[in-house]
C-alpha cells in the first residue's frame, strides 16, 4: 500500500468496534460462554465477509446467546482488556490534535459505551444498538428500530455526523462498514484483528498491522505531524514502518 497523508486535516475519526478497536467481536465471545459459539460465529462470519448485517442474523444469534444484563456489562469491560494495540495512545493523540472521535458498532450499546468511556471517548459519541432486560437482568429482545441492525445503518448514522464534520475518517473491518466507503474522505479498512480479502480489494488503504498507530500516517497531514509531541512522533513512526 502507497501512504498517503491527508492534504487537509480531518474533523472527525469514526471508528467501528469488535474487530477494529477491540480484537473480540462482542456476541461470539458471549456465545463461547453460552456454548453456542460454532453457531453464532458462522452467522457472525456471513453478517461481516459476505451479507452484511440484517434484523433476521441479529435476531438469531442473539436468541441463540441471550446474555444476561451482568454479561454485557462486562463485555464492555472485556472490549477494553482484548484492545487493539497502542488503541488508547493512538485516540489520545488524535483527541489532543481536536479531532472528534466516534463509535458507530452494530455491537451491544451498554458494553460498547462501556468501552468507550474507557478509551475516554464520550457516551454521546457512541451509537450501538440498545437492548432490554427484565427486573432479573435476563434478556428480552434488542432495539429492533435501531438503524444499526439493518446493512446501511452506519450510512444513515454517518451521513448524520458528516452534517457537523465536513472532513471525515472512518475506520472498519466488516461488510456493513463499507457502506459508509463514498460518504467520508477518507475510507480505511482495518484488518489487524480479521482479515477479508474481499473488503481489501475494495479499500484504497487498508491496514493489517496489529498496532493502530499504523492509522497515524493515513489520518494526520505533514503539518499535524509537526505538532506532535516526541513520544507521539515515535508512535508515527512505528505506524509508517508497519505500513511498509
Amino acid at each position: 500500500m502507497q501512504m498517503n497523508s491527508p492534504t487537509r486535516p480531518l474533523d472527525c475519526i469514526v471508528f467501528d468496534c469488535d474487530g477494529t478497536l477491540s480484537a473480540i467481536e462482542g456476541i461470539d465471545y458471549l456465545a463461547d460462554k453460552h456454548g453456542v459459539g460454532d453457531a453464532v460465529s458462522r452467522l457472525t462470519a456471513d453478517a461481516m465477509g459476505k451479507t452484511g448485517i440484517n434484523p433476521e442474523i441479529y435476531q438469531q444469534r442473539l436468541q441463540l446467546v441471550r446474555p444476561t444484563l451482568k454479561e454485557v456489562l462486562t463485555l464492555g469491560q472485556d472490549y477494553f482488556a482484548y484492545r487493539v494495540l497502542d488503541v488508547m495512545a493512538v485516540i489520545h493523540l488524535l483527541q489532543r490534535l481536536n479531532k472528534k472521535v466516534y463509535i458507530v458498532s452494530a455491537g451491544l450499546y451498554p458494553a460498547v459505551v462501556s468501552f468507550a468511556e474507557l478509551l475516554s471517548i464520550p457516551r454521546a459519541h457512541v451509537f450501538a444498538v440498545d437492548v432490554s432486560f427484565d427486573s432479573d437482568g435476563n434478556y428480552i429482545d434488542f432495539d429492533k428500530t435501531s438503524a444499526l441492525v439493518n446493512n446501511d445503518g452506519k450510512r444513515l448514522i454517518v451521513a448524520e455526523i458528516n452534517n457537523i464534520y465536513p472532513n471525515i475518517a472512518y475506520v472498519g473491518d466488516g461488510m456493513n462498514d463499507l457502506s459508509v466507503i463514498d460518504l467520508v474522505t477518507r475510507f480505511i479498512g482495518y484488518g489487524g484483528v480479521f482479515y477479508r480479502e474481499n473488503i481489501a480489494a475494495r479499500c484504497d488503504y487498508y491496514v493489517k498491522s496489529l498496532s493502530m498507530c499504523a492509522l497515524l500516517p493515513l489520518l494526520l497531514t505533514a503539518e499535524e505531524y509537526l505538532q506532535l509531541l516526541p513520544s507521539e512522533k515515535t508512535l508515527y513512526t512505528q505506524g509508517v514502518a508497519s505500513i511498509k
